[in-house]
């Protein structure tokens, strides 16, 4: 470890906790419907969209009509985008004649990006044409973000609202999301990155001659328009196979750096719009320094067990750290920190691949996966799971004194603390049993590259980052054939709305309570005691859910290296 790679994570830090809180007042505006700067160019549109789909802007829906529209809104998303991938033959915006998807990896992928997941079995640039790229899996980036902020914003409004049976209107968040955040911000990132040099165009793929004399392929098309909602809205499903490790989608130190912030700006801004609404902002600060505390902590590890090198090579007398799949542009310090955030924030874009990480270095991004995306998260996705653990923590607290447990002035009772639990547990139980499957099939082990516990590690986080909707990957699993694809798309079905449908029950449930005034005996919630409870509670949680997987992989892993052995 160096102080340059210290003084680069610092960065990173200062410049994200300063777009928190500009961020998060212009958001809680526009999903306030307060007039703002865009206005007088977007409300047209705005309207308009209004008009084309029959939604009255006025008029509000409680928790359940709300998470129909939402689940319907997906399904429509789902079944365009795999009929699109289905009709790819026709030659429309497709200069490279690219075919039709197979059926097994359209299901996997239409269900990948309509759930923010953004896992890819194949290589983009080899099998996607310009239309799928743009028309398919760009718009899902804006309107799986835009979905995952809308479901964060009916939460904090169940918060927020006393006595009231509704949460707001799904419609109406979609379209003001897209339109007012990720679209204005995706354009102004796009320009950026034409600017630094990333490809934006329509033409045909190019043919030039090495210096050997042979024949090569170089791909293009309309990247910076996908790259930037991309980042921005978490998504990770990127234009060419090696993600941001290709020079087109990553071109140089800056816009590594950019791609970071942009993975955590709307994300931790969130935190801001959570205490703006409930009337406190100290409530958002206090949710932000909990996810702050766990990010600090796992780029900490990572950095340092990457710094350390492999343990089995370093006894052959090799020395300067593990720099195996990271690039010499970056270093190892800007490597872990990339796949730090990229895990904490639900992207899959990362420009090492965590197969190449030591075994405590790919435990931090394996296990904050598995956390449920909560350390910045996926955005919207982030902010609604911290706050199901800071529901649970304010149980236990309320357990401690003996009194009902309150959190933002509702008092949190038998059905709210079922609900979390049950979005809580629809991880494990999603994780750890098809990894369970998939270890005892042959279908499974077919695909796995490696022996020993890092096979193992392999197979558990496919199945990870599918349920956590993350879409990263251990590179040494082939998961591109009818069973992973099959499992993989089945457990971002569940990680995705089996957890939001109880999350928007609780919405409901909170937004019909009445405001309870604090007394002498409300345990406090938005200081350094709330944020360690919150903490606990999250490492017991984690702990006690995923230790017997973890033990078997990375844990097993990372001892047999220190002892010389390599698998």
């Amino acid at each position: 470890m160096t102080s340059n790679g210290w003084l680069q994570i610092a960065l990173f830090c200062v410049v994200v906790a300063a777009v928190v809180k500009p961020l998060g007042g212009y958001m809680t505006r526009v999903f306030a419907g307060e007039r703002t700067l865009l206005a007088p160019v977007l409300g047209p549109l705005e309207r308009l969209a209004y008009r084309l789909g029959g939604v009255d802007e006025r008029q509000e829906q409680g928790w359940l009509a709300y998470a129909i529209s939402m689940l319907l809104f997906s399904l429509v998303g789902f079944v365009s985008l795999y009929a699109l991938m289905r009709l790819q033959a026709v030659p429309l915006f497709n200069p490279a004649g690219q075919g039709v998807v197979e059926e097994g990896l359209a299901f996997n992928t239409a269900m990948s990006f309509d759930t923010n997941t953004n896992w890819q079995s194949y290589v983009p640039e080899t099998t996607m044409s310009y239309l799928v790229q743009m028309a398919g899996l760009t718009v899902h980036n804006f309107v799986s973000a835009a979905t995952g902020i809308a479901l964060a914003i009916a939460l904090v409004r169940g918060f927020a609202r006393r006595s009231a049976k509704t949460i707001g209107n799904f419609w109406v968040d979609l379209v003001r999301c897209t339109l007012y955040v990720l679209l204005p911000l995706s354009i102004v990132a796009a320009l950026f990155f034409v600017w630094q040099g990333m490809p934006q165009n329509l033409g045909a793929y190019t043919e030039v001659t090495t210096l050997e004399g042979a024949k090569q392929v170089i791909a293009q098309g309309p990247v910076a328009s996908q790259e930037a909602i991309k980042m921005l809205g978490t998504n990770g499903g990127g234009f060419f196979n090696a993600n941001s490790a290709h020079p087109f989608e990553n071109p140089n130190e800056l816009t590594n750096f950019v791609q970071m912030v942009l993975i955590f700006a709307i994300g931790a801004a969130l935190t801001n719009v959570f205490g703006r609404m409930v009337g406190d902002q100290r409530q958002g600060w206090a949710v932000f320094a909990v996810m702050a505390f766990l990010f600090l902590g796992g780029v900490t590890l990572a950095y340092w067990a990457e710094a350390g090198g492999n343990p089995a090579i370093a006894h052959l007398g090799v020395d300067g750290g593990n720099m195996e799949g990271k690039e010499v542009r970056f270093g190892i310090a800007n490597s872990a920190l990339f796949a730090t955030v990229t895990t904490d924030a639900s992207c899959g874009a990362v420009n090492a691949m965590h197969d190449s990480f030591t075994p405590l270095g790919g435990l931090v991004p394996l296990f904050n996966i598995q956390l449920g995306e909560i350390i910045v998260g996926g955005v919207g996705a982030g902010l609604y799971g911290m706050l199901l653990f800071a529901i649970i923590s304010v149980f236990v607290a309320g357990l401690m004194v003996g009194r009902t447990p309150e959190y933002i002035g509702k008092k949190i009772e038998a059905k709210e603390v079922k609900m979390a639990m049950l979005a809580i547990l629809v991880l494990p139980l999603s994780i750890l049993g098809f990894t369970a499957v998939a270890t005892v099939v042959e279908a499974g082990l077919a695909g796995v590259a490696n022996a020993g516990p890092h096979g193992f590690s392999e197979i558990l986080y496919a199945y990870t980052s599918a349920t956590g909707n993350n879409g990263s990957a251990f590179a040494g699993l082939s998961a591109n054939t009818l069973f992973y694809n099959s499992t993989i798309g089945l457990a971002m079905f569940i990680g995705r709305f089996l957890m939001i449908v109880p999350m928007i029950a609780i919405a409901g449930s909170l937004a019909s309570k009445k405001i309870v005034p604090a007394s002498g005996g409300t345990f406090p919630t938005h200081g350094p005691v709330f944020v360690g409870l919150v903490v606990g509670v999250i490492l017991i949680v984690g702990g006690l859910t995923f230790f017997p997987a973890l033990a078997l992989g990375p844990l097993v892993e990372h001892l047999s290296m220190n002892a010389g052995t390599l698998f």
